[in-house]
C-alpha cells in the first residue's frame, strides 16, 4: 500500500521566508583507497537493527555504520565508547585517505530509482548545507522527538564534530527548478552508483557550475520546508549549534526533495501490540462496535480461504482510504481478519478537543486515541517507550510477517494501516502540530555516508 501524492504546500505567511542554503566541500569515500564506495555507506541509524549492523560491519572496514551506530561493548566507559570510537574512525579514515574532501564546493544531486508494486519511481533530491533555524514558519517538524535518541545523536555530534546522516526536507516548487538541474547533471559520471539490499539504486552527482548553484540557492531562499525524516538529527543540530562557538556548526547537511514529483512516496507504518493483560480479541472487536463499523473476514483451515480473507481486508482498507474514511485492518489469530471503519469523526472532536481538525482526522490519531488508549489501555508513556507497540514498516513481506508473529504468540494483535496522505501532513504542520509517533514512512530511506560534513 503506497501513495505517490503531488500536492501543494500552503503559504505559511505573507512575510518573506528566508531559508539559507549553500554549497560545501563534502568528505567522501575515495574508491582508490576503499574500493567499492557502495559497501561503505549505510541506511539511517534509526532503522539499523543488530543483525544489519553486523552485516554492515562485515561489508567493509570503512563502513559508516561504525560512526553513525557503532557497537556497544561491556567494557565501554567515559574514555572508550561508541562515540569516542566513531571520532577515532573518522579521523583515521581521513588520515589514511579513505575519506577525502572534495576540492570544489558543490551542491550534490542525489537520485534514487526504485520499484513498488510493479511501478517504477525515481526520487530526485539535492544535498546542501542549510542554516539551522528554530522550528516555525521556515522549518516545520511533523513528528515527535524522544529523549533517548536525542541524547544519543548529541553525544555523537559532540565527539565527532561531524555529520554523516541527512535530514530529509520537503519543499514545493511547481517550476521544478532544482529537478531540471539534477536531471541535466546525470549526463556526468556519478560520484557513486550502487544498488542496496532493497534493490534501490542510489546515485550521487556534483553540481559545481556557479549559475546552477546560484539558481538553487535563490529558489530555496523563498521556501519553507517540512522535515520528512531526521527530526532527532535536526533537533540535536540546533542544540549543538548553540553550545559550539564554531560558525560552521550553525549549518547542517540536508537533502531537499520537491513535493511536486511523482517519486515522493509515503508508505504505511503498521502496529504490532503485545504484553497486554487479559487480552481477548473477541472482546476487543465487541468494544470497537461502539464507534466503528466492523467487517469480519473469516477463514478456515484451507490456506486459500485465509489468503482470500487477507486480500479482501486489504482491498477494502484501500477503498475506505480513497473515500476519506479512517479504517484499520486487524488480526488477532482467531481465524478472522477484521476492518474497523470509524462511523462518525465527531467522536474525535470530543476525544482530542485541543488538537486541529487535521490532526483528529489522521488514521494514526484515531487508532492511538480510540483503540490503543481507550480500549487497550495503552497510555502515552507506554507508546513513547515502545513498551507495548512495535512499529512495522510496510515492506513487501511486512503483513505476512506480522501475521506470523501473532500466530506464534510473540504478539497479541496486529493493526494494519493505510499510508498518511501528503495533504494531511501539510495541514497538520500548517496548524503548528506534530503527528503521532511513527505516522509516516518515506520510502526509500536516504543513506548515510554519501557525503560527510566535518566541522
Amino acid at each position: 500500500m503506497y501513495t505517490a501524492t503531488v500536492t501543494r504546500l500552503k503559504k505559511v505567511s505573507s512575510k518573506r521566508v528566508t531559508m539559507e542554503i549553500k554549497p560545501f566541500k563534502a568528505f567522501r569515500f575515495d574508491t582508490n583507497v576503499i574500493g567499492d564506495a557502495g559497501k561503505c555507506v549505510a541506511p539511517p541509524f534509526d532503522v539499523i537493527g543488530p543483525e544489519q549492523q553486523q552485516q554492515l560491519y562485515e561489508k567493509s572496514e570503512y563502513n559508516i555504520v561504525r560512526v553513525i551506530k557503532g557497537k556497544i561493548t561491556p567494557t565501554d566507559n567515559g574514555q572508550d565508547n561508541p562515540y569516542t570510537r566513531a571520532a577515532t574512525y573518522l579521523n583515521n579514515w581521513i588520515e589514511q585517505g579513505a575519506l577525502k574532501q572534495d576540492s570544489t564546493e558543490a551542491i550534490y544531486a542525489y537520485i534514487q530509482d526504485f520499484e513498488l508494486a510493479g511501478a517504477e519511481f525515481q526520487r530526485l533530491s539535492f544535498i546542501a548545507l542549510c542554516r539551522l533555524e528554530e522550528f516555525g514558519k521556515t522549518v516545520r517538524p511533523h513528528e515527535q522527538v524522544f529523549e533517548k535518541p536525542m541524547a544519543d545523536r548529541l553525544n555523537l555530534k559532540r565527539a565527532t564534530r561531524a555529520r554523516a546522516g541527512l535530514v530529509f526536507m520537503l519543499y514545493e516548487d511547481k517550476q521544478n527548478i532544482a529537478d531540471k538541474i539534477i536531471e541535466r547533471v546525470t549526463a556526468q559520471e556519478p560520484l557513486i552508483d550502487f544498488v542496496d539490499n532493497d534493490n534501490v539504486r542510489h546515485r550521487l552527482f556534483a553540481v559545481t557550475v556557479k549559475c546552477d548553484i546560484d539558481t538553487i540557492v535563490k529558489m530555496m531562499s523563498e521556501k519553507s520546508c517540512i522535515i520528512a525524516d531526521g527530526h532527532h538529527r535536526y533537533s540535536t543540530g540546533l542544540t549543538y549549534s548553540k553550545e559550539n562557538s564554531n560558525p560552521a556548526a550553525k549549518y547542517q547537511m540536508f537533502a531537499f526533495s520537491n513535493i511536486c514529483q511523482k517519486g515522493l512516496v509515503v508508505l504505511a507504518t503498521h502496529r504490532l501490540v503485545g504484553n497486554l493483560n487479559n487480552f481477548d480479541i473477541k472482546k476487543i472487536v465487541a468494544e470497537l462496535s461502539r464507534n466503528f463499523e466492523v467487517f469480519k473476514y473469516a477463514f478456515d483451515e484451507n490456506l486459500q480461504t485465509k489468503t482470500d480473507a487477507r486480500q479482501n481486508m486489504l482491498a477494502q482498507m484501500k477503498a475506505e482510504h480513497y473515500k476519506g474514511k479512517n479504517a484499520f485492518g486487524i488480526y488477532g489469530a482467531n481465524s478472522a481478519f477484521y476492518i474497523a471503519v470509524l462511523r462518525d469523526n465527531r467522536v474525535m472532536d470530543e476525544a482530542e478537543p485541543h488538537m486541529s481538525a487535521a490532526y483528529r482526522g489522521l488514521d494514526v490519531s484515531v487508532l492511538h486515541k480510540l483503540i490503543l488508549e481507550q480500549i487497550l489501555c495503552i497510555g502515552k508513556e507506554q507508546v513513547s517507550k515502545d513498551e507495548a507497540i512495535e512499529y512495522v514498516k510496510d515492506t513487501p513481506n511486512a503483513i505476512d510477517e506480522m501475521i506470523s508473529h501473532v500466530e506464534a504468540g510473540r504478539k497479541q494483535v496486529a493493526f494494519f494501516m493505510n499510508p498518511v496522505k501528503m495533504q494531511q501532513l501539510i495541514m497538520v504542520t500548517d496548524a503548528g502540530e506534530r503527528m503521532p509517533q511513527k505516522s509516516t514512512y518515506f520510502y526509500p530511506k536516504m543513506y548515510s555516508g554519501l557525503t560527510i560534513q566535518k566541522l
